[in-house]
């Protein structure tokens, strides 16, 4: 098991009720894979964690990417503006 720390960021912070999580996925998880798990822990995300930019080690990561072990994974919302 692939033991990994996911931060949530502004409103994502409020509707999963938390800044920080501990999570256990099996190596191989993919980003994709991970919001998946985390849909199943934080229901109150499902609306929005499909347009969530995701940063993996503090670089942006693809749907893809697998997560290495003891990655942080950070969940943002996204930004508009002009």
């Amino acid at each position: 098991m692939n033991r990994i720390k996911v931060l949530f960021f502004a409103t994502l912070r409020d509707r999963a009720g938390t800044k920080m999580a501990e999570i256990e996925v099996p190596l191989g998880t993919t980003v994709a894979a991970l919001k998946a798990r985390v849909v199943q822990d934080y229901p109150n995300l499902a609306a929005a964690i499909d347009t969530a930019v995701v940063a993996l080690n503090r670089e942006y990561a693809p749907e893809d990417a697998v997560l290495p072990d003891r990655a942080e994974i950070a969940f943002f919302p996204p930004v508009s503006g002009g």
